[in-house]
């Protein structure tokens, strides 16, 4: 970490009810005393895509390089971003098994969001008592629960659908 920069405390959590499903992700920034809760979710999605939209958001949030630690639940996230991420882009965005990377366009605008930051991904045993861990997942669970708010069940359903379909996964895919 460098110690000009500001240290920002990150704690960050997705989920899904249904996977996939309708997400929810929640992240909790600390830094100087000041605390900033945000959240979001869509219709129809997966827990990994909501673990790395949490992450992307929290450190979008930022407005200047930071020294950051961030703690996730996900050793997707965390994985992805310190062991894979290098390898799949020298890799043409290819696994070490030649298959496209999947949710690449959320890893593309994390590798960009992370970018200008000096981050520590710190892994947590997720609910497991951890205070920023456990707040994010509730953060997780209200959006899931404003998206059920927003949409008819009809709607759910046909948001569903379209994320399921072939095409629109191999959109998501390349």
């Amino acid at each position: 970490m460098s110690s000009h920069l500001p240290k920002v405390i990150i704690h960050t959590d997705g989920g899904c009810q249904g996977n996939p499903g309708i997400g929810g992700w929640g992240a909790v920034l600390e830094s100087k005393g000041k605390r900033k809760e945000i959240s979001g979710g869509e219709p129809a999605t997966t827990n990994n895509r909501m673990e790395l939209r949490a992450a992307i958001e929290a450190l979008n949030v930022l407005t200047q390089p930071c020294d950051v630690v961030l703690h996730t639940d996900s050793e997707y996230l965390r994985n992805g971003i310190t062991k894979w991420l290098a390898a799949w882009k020298r890799n043409g965005w290819r696994t070490a098994a030649k298959q496209p990377v999947k949710n690449v366009d959320l890893w593309r605008a994390l590798d960009t969001a992370a970018a200008r930051h000096s981050i520590h991904w710190q892994w947590v045993k997720g609910h497991a008592g951890v205070d920023g861990n456990e707040h994010c997942d509730q953060l997780a669970g209200a959006a899931m629960k404003r998206i059920r708010q927003m949409f008819t069940p009809e709607q759910l359903a046909d948001a569903l659908q379209r994320f399921k379909q072939p095409t629109d996964a191999a959109e998501r895919l390349l």
